[in-house]
């Protein structure tokens, strides 16, 4: 019998071809889980609102700036007015917990708060008696946005008259407020300060015993949203650039409190949750009745790019939120450290008599500075021996020296105008 060959390789080679084998073969390893970032700054709490003034004790004056310095802000920092503002827009938000706009607004409103939405439906029909001037394709600032103001401040003596105010002391600085709060006149631009100084005109009045605490849910709900909704007008029109190049910290190119009522009112939702707001039909059919909501979805609106993690990437990090409560504590911090505690912000915000300054802080007469509506130049100043003058500062979110940029609402208004805008698209490999 012929002998049976063995067509297996060497025993001494099966081992060296295994080996040869694996080592080509890229070892998978599990990736580990990055740790849990946690923040380690306290939540801001919401400190008692003080009684209501005296009207008989107040010696109106015209608000201007006084935080002009580093020392001048620490000085605010420790201030009883820094108390007021913390207790009254942390009262407004506590006042939208858990509530939808639409159980607010359905319900009788007091007197004062529909004279306050007249106010701001009359502002807004200055918009049309004042149209935006013909500067082509420009997406910058339109010069015809000072026109519009100017007709805001003429008839503002007369609206204020309708709020209660008698003097015209009281008038000149309790209107003060709501003039800067549609924007500035010489930059063309609007930002969170803008937006801020609109809750201090409300609390001039809160101090004038006219808006107390019961109407806080409305002020929060029905009024502010309705102011928001005005800016947005005015914002469309006259292509009002962000104040900051980065807009309010990529949340919107304008707005801020908006996101911290809208986190208040979503706290105990059943069912929306942080990411929800990817979801489109959450924000087309619940948006009217939450601001948070609302503000994403216009937010999208003004986009040409779809996706939160393309056109406002802290929105989507947000959006990985556990809970509301942690959305909500975040806003509160925000508003802390990145509005009242950016100087480049709190250096435009107005003192008078009913949102006092501190002992000690700097006066623009005593250092020689323009006013608030005739400074052309953002960002920061300082006092020294030789007046006032600009510093850059390499620390801030790009609202050092208030550049230029155009709005993203002007983008799309223009290529709507050109019959261009087809809706949002998609970027690619999205």
């Amino acid at each position: 019998m012929p002998p049976v060959l063995d067509a297996r390789p060497p025993p001494s080679l099966e081992p060296l071809a295994k080996s040869n084998a694996q080592d080509k073969i890229t070892r998978l390893t599990p990736r580990k889980k990055p740790p849990q970032r946690h923040n380690n700054l306290p939540v801001p709490e919401t400190p008692p609102l003080p009684p209501a003034l005296d009207i008989s004790t107040i010696d109106f004056t015209k608000p201007s700036r006084r935080i002009l310095s580093v020392q001048d802000h620490e000085l605010f920092h420790s201030s009883p007015t820094s108390s007021l503002i913390h207790a009254f827009v942390f009262s407004l938000s506590d006042s939208a917990a858990n509530r939808k706009i639409s159980s607010v607004s359905s319900s009788p409103v007091p007197k004062i708060i529909q004279t306050i939405l007249f106010v701001l439906s009359s502002i807004e029909d200055e918009i049309t008696s004042n149209p935006p001037a013909d500067q082509g394709s420009s997406r910058f600032g339109n010069p015809s946005f000072r026109n519009f103001l100017d007709s805001v401040s003429l008839k503002s003596p007369s609206w204020h008259q309708t709020l209660g105010l008698a003097s015209p002391a009281s008038i000149s600085e309790v209107s003060t407020y709501l003039q800067h709060s549609l924007g500035n006149r010489a930059r063309i631009d609007y930002g969170s300060g803008h937006e801020l100084n609109f809750i201090i005109w409300l609390l001039c009045f809160n101090r004038l015993s006219l808006l107390p605490e019961s109407t806080f849910p409305a002020l929060a709900l029905v009024v502010f949203p309705r102011y928001i909704a005005v800016m947005r007008h005015i914002q469309s029109t006259y292509y009002l650039e962000p104040a900051g190049s980065h807009g309010v910290w990529g949340l919107d190119d304008y707005h801020f409190l908006p996101f911290l009522f809208g986190a208040s009112q979503l706290l105990h939702h059943p069912y929306i949750r942080p990411l929800s707001v990817h979801n489109e039909l959450t924000l087309e059919e619940e948006g009217d009745d939450f601001l948070y909501l609302s503000m994403v979805r216009e937010t999208m609106a003004s986009k040409t790019v779809k996706g939160l993690k393309w056109t406002q990437p802290m929105l989507d990090d947000i959006s990985g939120a556990k809970s509301w409560e942690k959305v909500e504590q975040g806003m509160r911090r925000m508003f802390v450290k990145e509005v009242l505690g950016k100087l480049p912000v709190m250096q435009h915000f107005l003192f008078g008599s009913l949102v006092p300054a501190a002992e000690g802080m700097s006066k623009e007469e005593e250092v020689g500075v323009a006013p608030e509506s005739d400074e052309k130049e953002g960002g920061e100043l300082v006092v020294g021996d030789d007046g006032m003058r600009h510093v850059h500062r390499d620390d801030t979110w790009g609202d050092c020296c208030g550049i230029k940029i155009p709005s993203t609402i002007a983008a799309v208004e223009e290529a709507r105008k050109k019959g261009e805008n087809d809706g949002l698209r998609r970027v690619p490999f999205d």
